[in-house]
């Protein structure tokens, strides 16, 4: 096993890599990476995946993530166990040194000690190997919460450490050329680090370069005082001062040191002076310059390293916005010192709305920039291109081709002396300029947006209100551009408040009109890139913005655009090299945020209604034939009584994405929900309730239990749309299950009614059957249970006309009910069936359930060993098919079980659980449960004011949604503890109980009598 965190997160088994699914599982991974051999709580990952607002649902997500994550290892790795669940938490079972990570740890505190042992040459080797491994920050690109990136910092320190040692040793046998550009490296992306800053100004000046030095010092200075409002310390300043008088009594008065960056970007119709009469055709730089430390530093790293052996050229592409003519010009004044000559800008309009600058008009504009007089330069395009190089052969000049078109317009402008340097910027992708791999540039990252925004607007305002600048960052995309055209825009505006337009910038409507207008827009720019497509990139482009999930793969976009799959896959090339949508991860792409809007913006002014309404039909027909297998698969055939689709309109996309998986379902669940909901918006109602009943199954048993609230009340608006009383009647009743497993009894029982009526007027046996059997489980949830038992035995002498897969569905609420009512030999008979039934099916979701059942009835008949070998089964099904339902219920029975073996802390660990998973879950009757038996477990260790406060917790929570059993359990459970102090309290609480359970039917009701017969005995 090999684990790599350094620069990203990767894992490969037997040199194949391990696929660690979504950004969430890949979080939950690195957590255990960071740890190996290590439990981590399930409470830790949770923090870490979910830092601020945790959804209900995390203890089951989780388990689920990890689930996903073990059986990719039981794929990759069949030969060792990777991933173990120990009690609530996780452990990663490999060594260390399996992780690149701690091998760098390991080879820079093995370089220590050699050094501390006096041998300086190994310990310089080790360090080299050592930092030679660092491939950048650890975990980048994985959402990192507070305990990853604490890892994250530490990492990076010791990364650091290294290379000040490495340095410090360099620098100690003489070797400064190597060790100045480490040091350099270090202070450019840490500028406040005294422990760089200090060898390095040592190395300049022991080198005799105490310009450079100076240089240092001046600019650690402006940051110290800016950022820190302090001086530099004595050692520096000393340090300073020996260069200065070396300085001047060598050269001179040392000339003042120019402020880098104070000045706004603004383009010069008049160069001023590089020095030696030669000029500076540089824009000016921006003074809000933010980012791209570590892309600079491998720029003029880069420069550095070849200067003088051959022409050093840098690409830089990028969608348009993200800042590569800021970053060019930054890097271009980076070098300047060492390419004294001049230096060259111009922009070669390869993106706008004029044409792009023909490469012998480029050329004339280089050399009259170089001083080379109009009537020098020839006519023909070869003999400028001849003179250009010429003029290029002795001088030193940095030169920047700005905003290109392609590489036929570049590739004439490229010198082939070695004594320049040049930089390409390009919104496309110059593939066949063979001038090394681009620098391509992506959005800034959260906090680099909020500095941009705070130059801009000022620092005092984004303290003042921080979450409105971050969500005014996040409203921009993190994009550079927007981020200025919106601050520019408030800077202007001192009264406005930032809440004021992070509340405009989410409206939807609002549209790219906010981030600026004319030709100084993010639709401008979006524009320039747009307009260079060929048209059927430019179909393609506005029809993907039907499509309302972050990310699409090629079948999506084949889908959208009715282009052939082979087709799309080129179409989608041309997109990627115009930097209009990115590359998630293989065989996934994404749209930025803001690129998006303009497309949705563009397709709704070229693109008619039917057109835009065709692509979604194509796209929602995808989805429902990729989903419904699925839905097929685990409800055994029974979506089909509700669900019956066309014939697919793109088999070859099917084909093409091979047989559906729940994994696939999971990974574009969100997506899903929000397609039913865009459904109908584009009056696709039919489409609309066929995937909310098609997505019912997998949220179900999953505990998404919300979303099956969103999905159905969607495909209910749809079916009522359309008049569809049979499709209305469906929603429903399945509407009614998610209500049920959320406490909202009232609700559930309008809409399983409502179902029954429809079927009743229009004569539907079947469905009425089967909405029925719902209605009794409806009933015995409050607490009917005589009713519940009649309509469940009249649904299974009805179940003779329907499929064995039906019968699976009856079993289970009328078991539940007859075990309520204490009729246990009756109920693990309908159990025991369910279970035989289900293995024939080979129907997880089933077997697990009947299990659960199975162990639950044989707590109540107090035959703990083999209740807990039940539930214990159901519970490793659960975590072996990600089903997450009645999870909370499982563990709280085995709880029960536990306390009946005399296992009273392991049956408080499984309580305690199955409270927390109701809570995130919703589901308020398993969690009145878990605190009545938490009380029960507790009654021999706690005092009674701890137990009568649970059991009034759980009356609390069963009374809100009126589930009578668990307030009698609760009333029981308070009387019980009030009896030996108050006990004319306790027996008004007992009475309750007793009428609850009486009208209920419950066994319950024998010992409540029981008690208060005691306890009017006692009162004599």
């Amino acid at each position: 096993m090999k684990i790599e965190v350094l620069g990203g997160l990767q894992v490969f088994s037997a040199a194949s890599p391990v696929i660690l699914g979504t950004p969430k599982q890949q979080t939950l991974f690195a957590m255990l990476a960071v740890q190996p051999g290590r439990v981590v709580g399930i409470d830790r990952l949770i923090d870490e995946i979910w830092p601020d607002n945790p959804p209900r649902s995390a203890v089951p997500n989780v388990r689920m993530y990890a689930a996903n994550l073990r059986r990719e290892f039981e794929r990759s790795a069949a030969d060792r166990r990777v991933l173990t669940r120990q009690g609530s938490g996780y452990r990663l079972d490999v060594r260390p040194d399996e992780v690149d990570l701690f091998r760098f740890l390991d080879q820079v505190e093995r370089a220590r000690l050699l050094r501390s042992g006096g041998e300086v040459a190994s310990a310089r080797s080790v360090l080299g190997l050592a930092t030679s491994r660092w491939a950048g920050p650890p975990l980048a690109g994985v959402p990192v919460g507070p305990t990853l990136a604490a890892h994250v910092a530490a990492a990076e320190e010791q990364y650091l450490l290294a290379v000040e040692l490495l340095a410090d040793i360099d620098i100690g046998m003489g070797r400064l050329d190597e060790a100045i550009p480490l040091l350099r490296k270090v202070v450019a992306d840490h500028p406040l680090r005294e422990t760089a800053l200090l060898p390095l100004m040592r190395a300049l000046h022991r080198r005799g370069d105490h310009a450079g030095g100076i240089s240092v010092y001046r600019a650690a200075t402006r940051v110290f005082r800016d950022e820190l409002g302090i001086e530099p310390s004595a050692e520096l300043r000393h340090l300073y001062r020996a260069m200065i008088e070396h300085e001047t009594s060598e050269a001179g008065p040392a000339p003042a040191s120019a402020s880098d960056g104070d000045e706004p970007f603004t383009r010069t119709a008049v160069p001023a002076k590089a020095g030696d009469g030669h000029w500076d055709w540089m824009p000016r730089p921006v003074a809000d310059f933010v980012g791209r430390g570590e892309m600079i530093e491998r720029m003029v790293a880069k420069t550095r390293a070849a200067a003088g052996s051959a022409p050093v050229m840098h690409l830089v592409d990028g969608m348009a916005g993200s800042g590569k003519t800021t970053l060019a010009v930054h890097v271009a004044r980076r070098l300047a010192e060492s390419y004294p000559d001049g230096r060259l800008f111009i922009d070669l309009q390869g993106h706008g709305a004029g044409n792009p600058v023909e490469p012998g008009a480029a050329l004339v504009v280089l050399l009259r920039q170089l001083g080379v007089p109009a009537d020098r330069i020839p006519a023909d395009l070869e003999e400028r291109r001849g003179l250009w190089r010429r003029e290029l052969a002795t001088r030193r000049v940095v030169i920047v081709l700005d905003n290109a078109a392609d590489s036929r317009q570049v590739t004439p402008l490229l010198p082939v002396s070695s004594w320049s340097v040049v930089l390409v910027t390009s919104r496309r992708r110059l593939s066949d300029l063979d001038v090394g791999p681009p620098e391509s540039l992506s959005v800034l990252t959260y906090d680099e947006g909020l500095r941009l925004l705070a130059t801009n607007v000022g620092v005092e305002r984004v303290r003042a209100e921080p979450e409105a600048a971050a969500e005014i960052v996040r409203r921009c995309g993190h994009l550079p551009l927007a981020i200025r055209l919106v601050g520019a825009r408030l800077a202007h505006r001192r009264s406005r408040r930032l809440a004021d337009l992070a509340a405009r910038l989410a409206v939807e409507e609002s549209g790219l009109a906010t981030f600026g207008t004319g030709d100084r827009s993010v639709a401008s720019a979006f524009g320039a890139s747009y307009e260079q497509l060929t048209e059927r990139a430019k179909e393609l482009f506005r029809m993907l913005s039907v499509h309302p999930g972050a990310e699409f793969d090629a079948t999506i976009a084949s889908a959208v655009s009715r282009l052939p799959y082979d087709v799309t896959i080129e179409v989608l090339e041309e997109l990627l090299d115009c930097h209009l949508i990115e590359e998630a991860r293989a065989g996934s792409y994404r749209m930025h945020d803001l690129i998006r809007q303009y497309a949705h913006e563009l397709s709704t002014r070229t693109d008619s209604a039917e057109v835009r309404g065709n692509a979604f039909s194509e796209l929602i027909d995808l989805v429902l034939n990729v989903v419904f297998p699925v839905a097929d698969s685990l409800e055994s055939g029974s979506v089909r009584w509700h669900v019956n689709l066309d014939a697919p309109r793109r088999p070859d996309l099917l084909r093409v994405l091979g047989e559906p998986t729940e994994e696939r379902v999971e990974t574009e669940r969100v997506d899903l929900v929000s397609l039913v909901q865009w459904s109908c918006r584009w009056g696709r109602y039919r489409q609309a309730w066929q995937l909310a009943r098609s997505l019912w199954r997998f949220l179900f048993i999953r505990g998404y239990y919300d979303d099956i609230i969103v999905t159905h009340l969607a495909g209910l608006a749809a079916a009522q749309a359309t008049a569809d009383e049979s499709a209305i009647a469906v929603m429903h009743n399945y509407l009614a299950s998610a209500y049920t497993r959320t406490g909202n009894y009232s609700g559930a029982l309008k809409h399983v009614k409502d179902a029954v009526s429809i079927c009743e007027r229009n004569g539907d046996l079947s469905n009425l059957t089967r909405y029925r059997l719902n209605l009794g489980a409806v009933h015995w949830l409050l607490g009917e249970l005589e009713e519940a038992v009649s309509v469940g035995l009249d649904g299974l002498r009805g179940t003779a006309r329907f499929e064995v897969g039906e019968v699976t569905n009856v079993l289970p609420n009328l078991g539940l009910v007859l075990a309520l009512l204490g009729r246990y030999d009756e109920a693990l008979r309908l159990h025991r069936l369910h279970l035989y039934l289900a293995r024939q099916r080979r129907d997880q979701f089933h077997l697990l359930n009947a299990l659960s059942h199975i162990g639950a009835v044989k707590c109540r008949m107090g035959r703990y060993e083999a209740a807990r070998r039940a539930l214990r089964a159901a519970l490793v099904l659960r975590e072996r098919t990600g089903h997450r339902y009645a999870e909370p219920e499982v563990r709280n029975d085995l709880g029960v079980a536990l306390r009946g073996l005399g296992h009273i802390d392991e049956a408080v660990v499984e309580h305690e659980t199955a409270r927390k998973l109701a809570v995130e879950s919703g589901e308020s009757h398993a969690e009145a449960a878990a605190l009545n038996d938490l009380a029960l477990t507790l009654a021999g260790s706690a005092d009674a004011a701890r137990l009568i406060g649970l059991h009034r917790e759980a009356l609390r929570v069963a009374t809100r949604i009126a589930h009578p059993y668990e307030q009698g359990r609760a009333l029981t459970g308070v009387a019980e503890n009030l009896v030996a102090t108050d006990p004319v309290e306790a027996r008004r609480h007992w009475e309750r109980a007793l009428a609850i359970f009486r009208r209920m039917g419950v066994p319950e009701r024998f010992e409540v009598e029981r008690r208060l017969a005691e306890s009017v005995l006692a009162r004599r």
